[in-house]
């Protein structure tokens, strides 16, 4: 059905937008936050997108999708750049909200260690795998990055937020892998599956989300810097 993947996109984020209007969380005031970094990000993500579908990294199943390309990608992938980061930072934010103690907090710091060093044994032993090299290197920068470079504040909330999305990461990912939506070639990666999804696949959402998230406090913290110096200068 030529429609599948397009669907898969709708339902991802009907939810969210729906429940967005919430009067207790008021995600849809956090809309304009959301935007810019979708952007930014996406563009980063559509760039290797477009590179691991020219050197066969994965394809796209013809028999599911539209037709509709756009530098060799369908339509519906680039689409898949905007719900689903979307989708996860609603789940971060109604998290937020909803359990104001910070679970994670005290062991934070263990985690980001123990995914640094993962993600550099991983990328010694599968630097001839490109998917493989791309995700664990990307995500290897980006959590330096937020650890040292940064220092952010929010990671204990991330992974709090990305556990919690990892259930509905099983279902998108595990329908798009297993009717199969996008074909993998296990010559790049390193041909371990969680059920039809592949083991990079988890790294891969991570950064992404990871670095959606940063974009998203980044503009938020920026605009309430803004609002409090137009207030003072008022005053």
């Amino acid at each position: 059905m030529e429609n599948t993947y397009l669907l898969i996109n709708f339902l991802t984020v009907l939810f969210p937008v729906i429940l967005s209007f919430d009067k207790r969380v008021r995600f849809y005031q956090s809309w304009k936050y959301i935007f810019p970094g979708l952007l930014i990000s996406g563009l980063l993500f559509l760039f290797w997108d477009y590179l691991f579908t020219i050197y066969g990294v994965w394809s796209f199943n013809p028999d599911y999708i539209r037709g509709i390309y756009f530098l060799n990608l369908p339509l519906e992938e680039i689409l898949f750049f905007v719900t689903v980061p979307f989708a996860c930072i609603f789940i971060y934010e109604c998290l937020n909200y909803y359990i104001k103690r910070d679970l994670l907090v005290s062991v934070s710091v263990y985690i980001t260690y123990m995914l640094i060093l993962l993600c550099t044994v991983l990328l010694v032993l599968y630097y001839d795998k490109v998917y493989s090299l791309i995700t664990f290197g990307l995500l290897l920068v980006i959590l330096l990055l937020a650890q040292f470079v940064f220092k952010l504040k929010f990671l204990s909330r991330f992974y709090l937020a990305y556990l919690v999305s990892l259930i509905p990461f099983y279902i998108v990912n595990g329908l798009l892998t297993s009717i199969p939506v996008v074909m993998y070639n296990n010559e790049e990666n390193m041909a371990f599956r969680v059920g039809t999804i592949p083991f990079e696949d988890h790294f891969y959402s991570m950064a992404m989300l990871l670095l959606n998230i940063m974009f998203f406090e980044y503009f938020r913290k920026r605009a309430k810097e803004v609002y409090v110096s137009a207030a003072s200068g008022k005053n």
